[in-house]
């Protein structure tokens, strides 16, 4: 049964650094590129950040320099390190597989973690 399990939310000043873990169970992890999506309040879901199979990173131009995604394959475990963060980063952030992970007929998602920039 796929499980992904991600981590690490919490409250964090505007400029400061956060990082987020999500571990993957049930899915042949290498075999698959990586992405973070998020959703803010009141906003759809959007993609954050994507990493392939061999590494190679995309990002959302509002998180370009300042997130960087990143994997460890051992761990089945993807990372999203976000720094100089802004108030409109705040959200649930979501892991998955890229394209997204398909269950049935149904998009599989994760519980999220809350992030939420403050003062």
């Amino acid at each position: 049964q796929v499980q992904f399990v991600e981590s690490g939310g919490g409250l964090v000043q505007p400029g400061g650094s956060w990082r987020l873990s999500c571990a993957a169970f049930g899915i042949i992890f290498k075999m698959y590129a990586r992405a973070w999506h998020r959703q803010a309040p009141g906003k759809q879901r959007e993609l954050v950040a994507r990493i392939s199979r061999g590494g190679i990173t995309n990002y959302a131009d509002s998180v370009k320099g300042r997130f960087t995604i990143s994997r460890d394959n051992a761990k089945n475990t993807v990372y999203l390190q976000m720094n100089s963060l802004k108030p409109e980063d705040t959200a649930v952030y979501y892991c998955n597989t890229e394209p997204i992970y398909v269950v049935g007929h149904n998009d599989y998602w994760g519980q999220g973690t809350r992030v939420a920039v403050s003062s």
